[in-house]
């Protein structure tokens, strides 16, 4: 375990509570993280939760995801921790995961520093959504393109609609404005889905529930009326985390969260 990580977490004096903590501490690197949001609870710092970006995915092969959760609990009693690590290709995904495990969502939420901003009021809304979403959204697939253009997208199964149950969460980076957009789009199979990711033939479907939609949905509807079309990217699947290669030759980083 190395010092940055030991500083980070402030573990010096426990030991980990089983053999999935003691693996993970083990493939554990925090030289390539940057933290963006964190909540440690108090008195007694029993719990850590941590959304980083993991800048060393740059390395690795195209698409993988580059949001790192990392949830910590101490039993300071026996002097012992759990850790848990997850990736996700959006921030609101990593968020939804930690507050899974116990974190406030509005502990979680405020991303600090540099990192590009919300573009409008549906890109919140829909943030939310997937951050207090439990387990609603089953996640199939993901991609993120860290160079133009700047996106990434999370194909979902949504537990609840009874149509249109696959969900595309569409995220689109523009670095020059220094904002975001996030959108939901719906589809009745993943490969109606897929089709629509390879070609981008037309806008995102709207999920039927927006038809329903309260005064609120509405104004954002009309927000995303107003939003630029978004650029084609080749669909591309996402394996596990892994260790980067050796040496590989580095691809341009614009991502959101650099």
């Amino acid at each position: 375990m190395n010092d940055d990580f030991d500083f980070d977490f402030d573990l010096d004096e426990l030991a980990p509570a089983d053999d999935a903590s003691a693996d993970a501490v083990e493939r554990f690197w925090s030289g390539d993280l940057r933290a963006l949001s964190q909540h440690h609870t108090t008195p007694n710092g029993s719990h850590s939760f941590v959304v980083a970006h993991d800048q060393s995915v740059t390395w690795g092969v195209p698409g993988e995801p580059q949001v790192m959760a990392i949830a910590v609990a101490r039993d300071l009693s026996r002097f012992t921790f759990t850790l848990e690590t997850s990736y996700h290709a959006t921030v609101s995904f990593a968020q939804a995961w930690l507050v899974e495990r116990g974190c406030p969502p509005e502990k979680i939420a405020k991303i600090h520093g540099d990192a590009v901003k919300p573009a409008d009021d549906l890109t919140i809304q829909v943030e939310r959504q997937i951050r207090e979403s439990g387990t609603r959204y089953e996640v199939l697939d993901t991609h993120t393109s860290d160079f133009d253009p700047s996106e990434t997208w999370t194909l979902t199964r949504d537990t609840q609609p009874s149509e249109a149950p696959i969900r595309v969460f569409h995220e689109v980076w523009d670095h020059a404005a220094g904002t975001y957009t996030m959108r939901e789009g719906a589809f009745a199979d993943e490969d109606a889905a897929h089709a629509w990711l390879d070609d981008r033939d037309g806008p995102l479907p709207e999920p039927p529930e927006y038809r329903y939609a309260d005064g609120a949905v509405l104004r954002a509807r009309a927000a995303l009326s107003r939003s630029a079309g978004t650029p084609a990217i080749p669909k591309a699947g996402v394996d596990a985390p892994r260790t980067p290669p050796a040496a590989p030759d580095r691809r341009p980083a614009q991502g959101r969260l650099l």
